[in-house]
């Protein structure tokens, strides 16, 4: 079972989502990009992430799991998937 949750970093607001079967949150990586950027614009922190990806591929490093895409209820109410 899933639960939804708001967390707050450094007072900015961050999607996260509680998982039953492993006994653990997993928060929006684009929402984690934006409170360490500063940034609120969500095309802006996904393009960033998007970025910062291909770069690591590049230098052959690669992301410690694989990322998996949840749906979150977006900043407009919708409900969209997000990299978690």
């Amino acid at each position: 079972m899933f639960k939804t949750s708001i967390r707050f970093f450094n007072g900015r607001e961050g999607r996260a989502v509680w998982d039953d079967a492993t006994n653990g949150w997993f928060f929006s990586v684009l929402d984690v990009v934006g409170v360490l950027n500063g940034q609120d614009d969500y095309a802006k922190n996904h393009n960033y992430w998007k970025w910062l990806k291909a770069k690591l591929k590049r230098e052959g490093n690669q992301q410690v799991s694989a990322t998996t895409q949840l749906r979150l209820t977006a900043a407009d109410g919708k409900w969209r998937e997000n990299c978690l």
